[in-house]
Parts: structure tokens; sequence; C-alpha cells
């Protein structure tokens, strides 16, 4: 199996990254990532069936409605509509999937915090996708000091190891 690092290299090797979980209500680690995306050269879509805008750029109701497809997706949503999303993936043949966990990658360690949703790791492993089931791409980014020392804490204390 491959090592965290090694996915989190592949995931940031591609170019056309969309955000799902975009909100205009409250900024959130999801708005983070699309502004860190964006600044460090990424070309970046934002999803949300809920807005149509997100700083000025479109915003996408599902991944089907972007106008080309995406080469990874980022989601910080609820389980449910992860599921959901990565349907989508499969549907659309993107082969790349982040599932925020703010608890790094250990399977349950933040059941009220998190975006993995174990039925659609099992659909990304089905279909050939490469997931990485946990952590965030904000720890990787040019992290601010937050997120480069939760990095540092889960990878100390194990939690950012892929089973």
């Amino acid at each position: 199996m491959a090592k965290l690092d090694d996915l989190v290299n592949d995931f940031l090797a591609q170019k056309k990254i969309a955000v799902v979980g975009i909100s205009d209500r409250r900024d959130t680690g999801c708005n983070l990532a699309y502004r860190n995306f964006k600044k460090n050269g990424y070309r970046v879509f934002a999803v949300n069936p809920h807005i149509s805008t997100f700083e000025g750029d479109t915003c996408y109701p599902d991944l089907k409605s972007i106008p080309e497809n995406p080469d990874a997706v980022f989601l910080l949503t609820n389980p449910t509509v992860t599921e959901q999303i990565v349907q989508q993936c499969v549907s659309l043949g993107i082969r790349r999937v982040w599932m925020h966990c703010m608890m790094g990658t250990k399977p349950g360690l933040a059941l009220g915090m998190t975006s993995v949703s174990p039925s659609a790791v099992e659909l990304c492993n089905a279909n050939g996708i490469t997931v990485i089931p946990g952590s965030c791409p904000n720890q990787f980014l040019k992290p601010d000091i937050g997120h480069a020392m939760m990095r540092g804490l889960w990878r100390m204390f194990g939690f950012m190891r892929v089973n």
C-alpha cells in the first residue's frame, strides 16, 4: 500500500482540482483549501449546490456541471455527501479523491469531524480511484503554523498512516 506522502504528492501533481464543500456562510477549512490550491497555481473549481459563486468564481452544483473534468477532487463534506460525490467521480472517470479529516487518517478518530466514508473509500478502491482517507491539503500546501503543527503531531502519534 502507498504511503501517505506518496499519495499526497500524486494528488498535488494534478493541475485541476474540484473542491467540494465550499461555504458562503462561514469561513471553513474547505474555503482555505480552495484559496491555497488557487494561490499555489492550481485550476480550482468550487462545488456547492446551494451557491452560484464563491469569491467571484463560479460555484458548481456538482461535478457533472463543471465544464471540464477535474483531475482530482477534495471533499470537506458530510460523509453521506462524500458517497454521492465519489459516485460522480466513478461516472466521470476521475481517478483521485481526498476526503478531509481533521485528525489525520486513523479511522474512527474524529467521527463527528470527518468527510471520510468507509463505503466511499471502498467504492474508490473498487473502481481504481486513488483515495486519501483523511488529513488535509492545508497541512501540505505551504502550511501555516497551525496546520504544520497538526501535521507534525498527527505524524508523531501515528495518525498519518494509510491502512
